[in-house]
Formats: structure tokens, C-alpha cells, sequence
């Protein structure tokens, strides 16, 4: 199954914007499937999985600053939650749950598979384990798998250099313990997200069954849509545009994780670029500022636009406000990926983003 890649949306007139539902996890005591999480990262997909109904019973991660903020907000939440802090290699799926579990779930490392780097797969250590998730599994017997990955994942080479080798394996090795194996690319902004992030789904039930993914709910252009009408894009303006200014570096911030860390020069090369610019693009900007920027840097001094969905939220990679001459802060960017407000992140100061969120789950 495939799906049209989607290009950054148009800009349309300023009007009311469709919102993001941020929602509070329902209260443990409501929940009665079980779940686990690997590769948890900041606990973005165990809040949609929650959400869904389900009671986690444990997550595991191996970065310190991830693990830190999974364990405040399940404390926070008053859940019994177990939040295991260890390389997934180590740990047995037998201390962590019993088998017969609902939902195994999880986000790899995706940086060996990714189009966007050196693209090690396999021969990268962070490819292998991948198939961490075959081998709790094969242990958890669950009803159903959820895996998220980068794109490249589809023709990432195997030792033998054979494009899609990886992928053909990992489905493979789900078919063999008897998975039915169900797989597409999804684009969040198709569903309402305010991020043109395209990420590789693929659920597998022990079983054959009759699920399907689920149709859009949003799309660049609604007038190509009149029969079944979606809404248009949701843009980061309608996500953002209710903070109120961020705090400076080195003090406590009114919203949580609300911190402002631009440091000046950036905040002086980024000034004369228009919203939605970037600056290499930027006609009227000197060279003293654009330096050593070619025109293929796109994504480099990016400011975004407030009635359009942010480009992709990426590790190392960071994009600065519409409006006002600063990096965004890290609540502007888990907003933008759909965190609720409630979601408070830990273990880091005065960084500009925590990368096991944005970059991860």
C-alpha cells in the first residue's frame, strides 16, 4: 500500500484554524487493555495509545533524559507504570509483562534507515535493533504490534546490499510467528497534525483480520475533494499562536518547557527573512549573514509559516518563529507534534529542543 507524497501546503487568508485536540490521558481504573512500550523516547505514541484506552504497563528506554521525563508523567498521571532504563538488548520481555498482552508498540532509532544521513542500516548497530521488537514478540505473544519508522526503512539495504532487504525481513520474521503483516506511509498532517511528517505505520495482529488505516481527515487542497470534502491543513499558527511570550534562558517559564535560548547572532541573521523564508533565499540579506549558506540549504535559518504545517521536526535540525526573531521553544515544538499541554519534559536546561522528542516519537 502506498500514498501520494504530500509537498508543503499553500498559503490561504487568515481565519480561524482548525485546532489541535490536546487531551488528557483517561484516568487509569478506565483502561483495561494492556500495552507495552519500547523505544518510548519521550512518550509521544504511549499518550495516543492511552488515549485509546489502553493501561500501560511498561515502557522501556534507554536515554536518560527520556526516561526521566516518562517516569515524571507517569507519576504525575498516577500511574503504576514500570519505566525501564536500560539498552533493550538486556532487558528480558518476560520481567516486563506476561505473555498474552493486548499491544506491543514502539519507534526504533530510525537514523540507519533514514534517507537523511549516512544510512548505515544494518552495518549501523542502531539498525539491528530493529528487530528488538520480533524478539519481544516472540516472547509477549501480543494480540497486535504498532511500529513507526522513517520512510527509508522501505528500501534500506540488507548485508548483501539488496534494497527493501531489511524491511522483507522484518515482515518476514512477523509472518513466521504468525503475524498478519499490514503496512503504509502516513502523513501527519493528513490527520490533523500542523507537520508534514511522513512516517512508514505497520500493525501486525497474531492472525488474519480486517483492519485497514484510516482515511485522511485533512488535505492540502479541499476544493479537489468536493464529493468527500476533508478539512484543509491545519497550520502552526492555530497550535502556537496562544503562548504568550517564552521565558529568557536561565528563568522559570509561566508554561512549562516555554524557554527561550536564541542565541543573538542567530537572532540577528535571522531578522530580515519574510515568514515561511529561509535564509539563503533571502534576497536582501547580506553576505555577512548568509555566510556560508548555498541555496540548497532550505531548511537552514527556516522560519516557518503560521497557515501552513511545519516542515519535519528532526534532530539537529532547527527552525525558528514565524514572527519573531528566535528558535522555537520546546513546548512550540512538542505542540506542534501534538503532545498535550499536561506533557512536561525533563531532564534537559537550556537546550534548544530535547531531541528524544522531537526527533522520536
Amino acid at each position: 500500500m502506498t500514498t501520494k507524497k504530500t509537498k508543503p501546503g499553500q498559503r490561504r487568508k487568515p481565519g480561524k484554524r482548525p485546532g489541535m485536540v490536546r487531551e488528557t490521558p483517561a484516568p487509569y481504573g478506565k483502561q483495561t487493555l494492556k500495552s507495552v512500550s519500547l523505544f518510548s523516547g519521550g512518550g509521544g505514541i504511549d499518550i495516543g495509545v492511552e488515549n485509546a484506552g489502553f493501561h500501560s504497563l511498561a515502557g522501556v528506554e534507554f536515554d536518560h533524559n527520556a526516561a526521566d521525563t516518562l517516569r515524571f508523567n507517569a507519576e504525575r498521571k498516577g500511574t503504576d507504570t514500570k519505566i525501564i532504563e536500560a539498552d533493550i538488548q538486556t532487558v528480558d520481555p518476560l520481567a516486563l509483562a506476561d505473555p498474552g498482552i493486548d499491544l506491543l508498540h514502539g519507534g526504533p532509532p530510525c537514523q540507519a534507515f533514514s534517507l537523511i544521513g549516512k544510512r548505515g542500516s544494518l552495518c549501523d548497530e542502531r539498525g539491528m535493533l530493529l528487530f528488538e521488537m520480533i524478539r519481544f514478540a516472540r516472547a509477549l505473544r501480543p494480540r497486535a504490534l504498532l511500529l513507526e519508522q522513517a520512510k527509508g526503512l522501505l528500501s534500506a539495504p540488507n548485508e548483501k546490499g539488496e534494497p527493501g532487504g531489511v524491511f522483507k525481513r522484518f515482515t518476514r520474521q512477523l509472518e513466521e510467528i504468525g503475524y498478519c503483516v499490514k503496512w503504509t506511509v502516513l502523513c501527519a498532517a493528513d490527520y490533523g497534525v500542523p507537520q508534514l511528517r511522513e512516517r512508514v505505520f505497520i500493525v501486525a495482529t497474531h492472525g488474519r483480520n480486517g483492519f485497514s488505516f484510516p482515511p485522511p481527515t485533512h488535505t492540502e487542497s479541499p476544493e479537489d475533494t468536493p464529493l468527500l470534502p476533508l478539512k484543509s491543513y491545519v497550520g502552526i499558527g492555530s497550535v502556537i499562536g496562544d503562548l504568550p511570550k517564552p521565558a529568557p534562558k536561565g528563568t522559570t517559564p509561566t508554561v512549562p518547557n516555554h524557554v527561550d535560548v536564541t542565541p543573538d547572532r542567530d537572532r540577528e541573521r535571522i531578522h530580515p527573512v519574510a515568514e515561511g523564508g529561509f535564509l539563503a533565499g533571502t534576497a536582501n540579506a547580506s553576505p555577512d549573514l548568509k555566510r556560508n549558506l548555498t541555496k540548497k540549504d532550505t531548511t537552514k535559518y527556516r522560519r516557518l509559516h503560521r497557515l501552513e504545517p511545519s516542515l519535519t521536526l528532526r534532530c539537529g535540525e532547527i527552525f525558528f518563529h514565524p514572527i519573531e526573531d528566535r528558535y522555537l521553544t520546546p513546548r512550540e515544538y512538542i505542540r506542534i507534534h501534538g503532545y498535550p499541554d499536561s506533557h512536561i519534559l525533563c531532564g534537559f536546561r537550556d537546550s534548544c529542543f530535547p531531541s528524544y522528542c522531537v526527533g522520536r516519537n
